[in-house]
C-alpha cells in the first residue's frame, strides 16, 4: 500500500498509528509542538479554556496545552487505541481525558472553546472533512476558535516527489478552497492564515485560525499615538 493512500481503511489507519506511537515518543516535544502552543495562545487560549485536540496521538502537544489551562478542561481524541493508552500514561491530570474515536459521530457533554488539529487534518480523507466540521460545530460554543496546523501544501507536494518515505499512511496536500467549503457551512469562518518555516528555509507549515463568531459589538479607533507610530514605521 502507498504511504499516502487516501483510500486506506479505518483498520489500516488504526494499525499504522498503533505502531507509529514509538516514533512519536522517540521524537518527543520539539519546536513544532511548541509553535502550535504559541499560535494557540495567540489565538486567545486562556487558563480556564475548554479544549479538544483531534488526532492527539500519544499526547505530545496535549501535555503542553494541559499545563497552559490549569483551571480549564482538556479532551484528547485519536483513532489509535494504543496511542490513547500511552497518552493517558504520559499525561496524568485531573482536568484531562483521552478518548478513542474517529470523530465521525463524536458527542460530548462539554461545549468546547477551542479545537486544535495539530498536523492531523491532512491525514483525514478530504471527503470526511465536511462531516468532521459538522461534528465540531455541535460540540463547540458559539464563540469557539479552531486552530489548524498543516504542512504547507507546496512543501508537502515537494516531499511527496523527493522524499515519499517520509509520508504517513494518508498525507494529502490540502486545498484552501476545499477547506473553506467544508468549514463555512458549519459556522466556522476564516480569521487568519499564514505560512511559516521550521525545518526548511522555505515555508513548510501553515497555521489556519477559524472562528464561529466574527461579529464585534463595537469598533474602536486606535489612539493617535498608536496610529502615529504605525504611520512612522510604515515609512521605514
Amino acid at each position: 500500500m502507498s504511504n499516502s493512500d487516501k483510500h486506506a481503511s479505518k483498520q489500516q489507519v488504526e494499525e499504522f498509528y498503533d505502531t507509529y506511537k514509538e516514533k512519536q515518543q522517540k521524537i518527543g516535544v520539539n519546536i513544532r509542538h511548541r509553535t502550535i502552543l504559541k499560535n494557540l495562545k495567540a489565538a486567545g487560549l486562556k487558563p480556564d479554556s475548554k479544549v479538544i485536540e483531534i488526532g492527539c496521538g500519544i499526547g505530545t502537544v496535549s501535555g503542553l496545552i494541559i499545563k497552559s489551562i490549569p483551571s480549564g478542561k482538556f479532551t484528547g481524541v485519536d483513532i489509535s487505541p494504543e496511542s490513547i493508552d500511552m497518552a493517558k500514561r504520559l499525561n496524568p491530570s485531573s482536568n484531562a481525558e483521552f478518548l478513542v474515536s474517529d470523530m465521525s459521530n463524536f458527542t460530548h457533554s462539554i461545549k468546547f472553546d477551542f479545537v486544535v488539529l495539530p498536523d492531523v487534518l491532512e491525514h483525514i480523507p478530504v471527503e470526511q472533512h465536511n462531516n468532521l466540521f459538522r461534528v465540531l460545530s455541535e460540540i463547540t460554543t458559539k464563540d469557539a476558535v479552531v486552530l489548524i496546523n498543516i504542512p504547507e501544501p507546496n512543501c508537502l507536494n515537494w516531499i511527496r516527489k523527493h522524499h515519499p518515505e517520509k509520508l504517513q499512511i494518508i498525507d494529502q496536500a490540502l486545498s484552501m478552497q476545499d477547506l473553506l467549503n467544508n468549514t463555512y457551512p458549519h459556522g466556522f469562518k476564516l480569521f487568519k492564515m499564514y505560512s511559516y518555516s521550521l525545518q526548511y528555509k522555505q515555508p513548510d507549515y501553515t497555521c489556519i485560525v477559524l472562528k464561529k463568531n466574527m461579529v464585534f459589538e463595537n469598533y474602536e479607533r486606535k489612539d493617535k499615538l498608536a496610529l502615529g507610530m504605525e504611520n512612522f514605521l510604515s515609512k521605514i
